[in-house]
């Protein structure tokens, strides 16, 4: 029996069984039959959560970029890798095919070569998903330099930040981007951020909008003409198992985003392994990630999972709503399209349109389809389930995280149930526990505690950039032994796992992962901002919004206030991004904190979502008094 395709239920409780007694021999047979490896490890895992420190496939020597590419062209080199859809419907899809990727890819290597990047070194990448995005990802890992890719939706602050952290050489930009009917200055955003990045000797920037931009001698150098010169043969530089892959930020609860180290050999087996079990990927199947490559659903289900696996995977430019809301629908039914993974906010945002948006397009193609980012709410999974699925096609709910790397609990099509909102069972590999109130695992079924992982898996991110100690406290200094994760989590009668939402103060909006923290700080850098505290409440669309409580240094009038509104939002989109804007500005008197100044969120976050009827005791606050006008004033 296989332990990479599993086909029926039998057989994932076997493959399961296995997978947990001895998970060791379980990854060694799955990295021994399904990759090239250019030297064999002399051990599957070491480990120990106390330090914590992990190692996968010690002493392996491989390139990622030979298993996704290199590997696939005797027998599918003429077979399209990539489809890229553009934002505009009437521009042609362009269809990449696994020689022409390697072409591509081995340029842009020798490009950067060319500019003095190196093995070790950091890029950042800050494109919008246009095919030289998955291109300059694939050309890093084949030099062995370590990609940083940033959301193109971010400010400059929030791009010159992450630069910053990790001391990155090259920035890999466009001219600009293309997002429904808007055009956006990226090179403009980018020159923003570098002036105050020191790390940074050159600018590579690809064609996209073909606007007039500055270009500044020395440091920026347009792409193609670099292209055209490059040899298409570059030797893939040969890895440690253990050599970082990619640097991904991820919003903390405090403080600076955390900059998460993948590296190459684990998390390439691991987003390989998932990827063919979730989807039910078959040879010659057309998968679609909505997802942004800035994202790590991006990283792992645009790139190197499918590719690792020879698939041909989507990467689409625009948004679902422009032309009109039919545009994904479109898409399906143009490339028809099998397997389709996307955020329950798009759902959300198309299940409110006209069903005709639907309904236009024949959606027969589809075989499976995904939710990711937050977990599914029970009327949008029924919508998605009747009008996209047709009740034909099985959803699979997937629980994970940026630091995790690849998807940990999911249905498994055709093989474990679907239950609506739940994420049912782990995958094989992943041991999950729920921890109670007092600090022990709960062993029995029908119970809600916090989501932790007690074993390695090869995907868990190895490191925070630069900080360790914050890796240890931020994942593993809550539950000794363990990989805690952040989440609630409650487990049914035979096991099934639902996500319950986040523990700590990261609130999901859009499936975007925002920490209230920096959030609090752009707000608290206006003038008349004396303190400020961020929650989230219920959103149909978002699945959560944020809600600002912010006292003035001085009481303002209406008119003034609505102005301050403005400039507080434009001041958050400013240091972070519009992704990160708050829905509802309350200005109040004060804010709720205990005896030892600390702000009770939890009476913000109910009265937010309008729960007055249960919000705790009062009475031991430093100032009860204020939690009435905060009432009085709720938006």
């Amino acid at each position: 029996m296989s332990n990479y395709h599993i086909k029926h239920l039998e057989e994932y409780y076997q493959v399961y069984r296995k997978s947990v007694r001895n998970p060791e021999a379980f990854w060694d047979e799955v990295a021994e039959e399904h990759f090239v490896w250019r030297k064999h490890w002399e051990k599957v895992l070491s480990y120990d959560f106390s330090k914590p420190d992990f190692k996968w496939f010690e002493g392996a020597k491989l390139n990622i970029t030979e298993n996704c590419i290199d590997r696939h062209l005797l027998t599918k080199g003429n077979e399209t890798a990539i489809i890229f859809e553009p934002n505009n419907p009437d521009e042609v899809a362009l269809h990449i095919s696994y020689q022409e990727l390697s072409n591509r890819v081995n340029k842009m290597a020798n490009v950067l070569k060319s500019q003095g990047i190196r093995k070790g070194d950091r890029v950042c990448i800050y494109l919008p998903m246009i095919p030289e995005l998955a291109v300059s990802v694939l050309a890093c890992a084949r030099i062995g330099a370590i990609h940083s890719v940033v959301f193109a939706g971010f400010s400059a602050t929030a791009l010159a930040t992450r630069i910053n952290d990790s001391d990155c050489k090259m920035v890999i930009t466009s001219d600009g981007s293309y997002r429904g009917n808007k055009t956006i200055d990226l090179k403009g955003i980018v020159d923003d951020a570098l002036r105050s990045c020191a790390s940074v000797l050159s600018v590579l920037v690809a064609k996209r909008v073909h606007s007039k931009i500055p270009m500044i001698d020395g440091r920026d150098h347009w792409m193609q003409p670099l292209l055209d010169q490059a040899s298409a043969k570059c030797d893939p530089e040969i890895m440690d198992a253990e050599d970082p892959l990619f640097i991904l930020y991820t919003s903390g609860s405090t403080g600076k985003p955390k900059g998460m180290v993948h590296t190459t050999a684990g998390y390439m087996v691991y987003t390989a392994y998932t990827f063919k079990n979730v989807f039910q990927y078959k040879t010659g199947d057309i998968y679609w990630c909505t997802a942004d490559i800035g994202w790590i659903t991006g990283h792992s289900y645009i790139v190197y999972g499918p590719l690792a696996n020879g698939a041909t995977t989507v990467m689409f430019e625009g948004v679902p709503s422009y032309p009109d809301f039919g545009r994904f629908w479109q898409i399906v039914e143009k490339h028809k399209i099998n397997q389709f993974y996307t955020a329950p906010t798009a759902i959300r945002a198309l299940a409110k349109e006209n069903i005709d948006f639907v309904n236009n397009y024949d959606l027969n193609s589809l075989k499976v389809l995904g939710s990711v980012g937050e977990p599914i709410n029970e009327e949008a999974w029924h919508w998605y389930n009747e009008n996209v699925g047709k009740r034909q096609c099985p959803i699979v709910d997937t629980w994970w995280q940026t630091e995790t790397g690849g998807i940990m609990i999911s249905p498994i099509p055709g093989s474990t149930p679907t239950i609506p909102t739940y994420a049912t069972l782990p995958l094989p590999g992943i041991q999950p526990v729920l921890m109670g109130a007092n600090g022990d695992e709960l062993y029995e079924n029908q119970v809600e505690g916090s989501l932790c992982i007690k074993f390695p898996w090869p995907s868990i991110a190895r490191t925070i950039w630069g900080n360790h100690d914050r890796y240890r406290e931020t994942y593993f200094a809550a539950y000794s032994g363990m990989y805690f994760t952040g989440d609630g989590a409650t487990r049914d009668a035979v096991g099934n796992y639902r996500i319950t939402g986040r523990i700590d103060d990261v609130i999901i909006v859009s499936g975007h992962n925002l920490g209230t923290a920096p959030i609090e700080d752009a707000v608290n850098e206006h003038p008349a901002v004396a303190e400020s505290a961020i929650v989230g409440f219920p959103h149909d669309i978002k699945g959560n919004a944020l809600y600002g409580y912010i006292t003035l240094k001085e009481k303002g009038e209406s008119l003034l206030q609505d102005n301050l509104r403005k400039e507080i939002n434009q001041l958050i989109a400013d240091r972070i991004g519009p992704i990160a804007k708050l829905d509802k500005v309350q200005f109040t008197n004060g804010l709720p904190k205990t005896r030892s100044g600390k702000i009770m969120r939890r009476i913000l976050r109910k009265v937010a979502c309008n729960e007055l009827d249960n919000l705790g005791d009062t009475s031991t606050l430093l100032n009860p008094e204020c939690v009435k006008h905060i009432i009085e004033g709720r938006l």
